[in-house]
């Protein structure tokens, strides 16, 4: 089959889960004898036209110059250039700035879309925007022929609220062994003496509220915060409110995914805020990198982690965690999270799921 992976800023991934979705099932279906095309922004860090033989389509992107608008348009232009370019499939990640162009998707080329997270609820996004994505979620689903969703929850509300079926399939991640401890040792870290999150800098990950909790408990150890802080105006107010603390440590965007899996393994605990959203790939790595979590109190993160963390929803939880957790004394939930990676969302399996629903759909689509 042909098939056009839509929806990201490209691949290899700079950028986040969809991204890192893309980059691993792009060559996996290529390996597979299917031939597979991901439309990369043209400013994209990676300027090839093949990536492991899988085909890039660099396309304009603005957003760097208008900001968010640019989104909607470079969307457009992709979409425009897959209606050349003959696809048996289109798979749509996401739908925020591409699903009012619905009526430009290709005829026909069958079109699926990953439904990803409850996007209007956001609370980084005004009233007026989440009342938009209402919207673009309803378009979304008027016009794909098939859905994805990446968490029970979600195929939950997509079948409540529009009466509409969706495939569950969740994000991969891989197993993870550690090789060198001074990959930690360089940043000045010591082994299991400190805590980490990594996130994007939104208000919904709660990154201040974890920060604040760290800060109650007068802990002694660092704390590094791994995500883009100058991204967003949100990123930079929190540089800003905790630069006074020393043991806070603002790492940057990082994407080397060897450094982050030994980051998160050698951590003391492992905070994972988010709390909008599917199956959040970084809480899979997390999973798969052997470190210790503690999540915020949502129906999509405990669907995954079950018993197999710890909870918070507020600044004192946090505090008290912080206070009383020994990692050595919860090696059952670390292996417990290694099982399930092992057996139900590793790359090989959600791989073959994507590649198995796609084929079936297609065929479908012809009957």
């Amino acid at each position: 089959m042909r098939i056009g992976i839509l929806g990201t800023r490209g691949i290899p991934n700079y950028h986040g889960g969809f991204e890192q979705f893309a980059e691993f099932f792009a060559v996996y279906a290529q390996q597979e004898n299917h031939e597979i095309f991901v439309y990369n922004s043209h400013n994209h860090p990676y300027q090839e036209k093949k990536y492991k033989n899988v085909t890039i389509i660099h396309c304009y992107d603005p957003e760097s110059k208008i900001g968010t608008a640019g989104q909607f348009i470079y969307d457009l232009i992709c979409i425009k250039d897959a209606r050349k370019r003959n696809f048996d499939i289109v798979l749509q990640l996401g739908y925020t700035s591409n699903s009012i162009w619905g009526k430009f998707l290709p005829n026909k080329s069958t079109i699926i879309t990953n439904m990803d997270g409850l996007e209007w609820k956001r609370s980084k996004y005004s009233k007026k925007v989440q009342k938009f994505l209402m919207y673009a979620e309803k378009w979304a689903i008027k016009t794909s022929d098939y859905l994805i969703s990446d968490s029970i929850g979600i195929q939950i509300y997509l079948k409540e609220k529009y009466q509409v079926k969706s495939k569950f399939i969740a994000y991969g991640a891989n197993i993870f062994l550690p090789t060198s401890k001074k990959l930690i040792t360089d940043f000045d870290l010591l082994t299991e003496q400190y805590y980490v999150l990594i996130a994007r800098m939104e208000p919904e990950n709660n990154i201040e509220l974890i920060l604040d909790g760290f800060i109650k408990s007068k802990s002694s150890r660092k704390f590094c915060v791994v995500g883009n802080m100058e991204a967003t105006v949100f990123g930079r107010y929190l540089k800003d409110k905790y630069s006074n603390y020393s043991n806070i440590r603002f790492l940057g965007a990082i994407y080397d995914l060897d450094f982050l899996n030994h980051l998160r393994c050698y951590s003391l605990l492992y905070f994972h805020g988010h709390s909008v959203g599917g199956t959040n790939p970084s809480l899979l790595e997390a999973m798969g990198s052997r470190a210790l979590i503690a999540a915020h109190n949502n129906v999509f993160n405990k669907a995954i982690l079950e018993e197999d963390a710890f909870y918070f929803k507020t600044v004192n939880e946090i505090s008290n965690l912080i206070l009383t957790v020994k990692k050595d004394q919860n090696f059952n939930k670390i292996e417990n999270n290694i099982e399930k990676i092992k057996v139900q969302y590793n790359w090989p399996i959600i791989n073959k799921q994507y590649l198995d629903y796609l084929i079936q759909c297609h065929n479908d689509q012809d009957k």
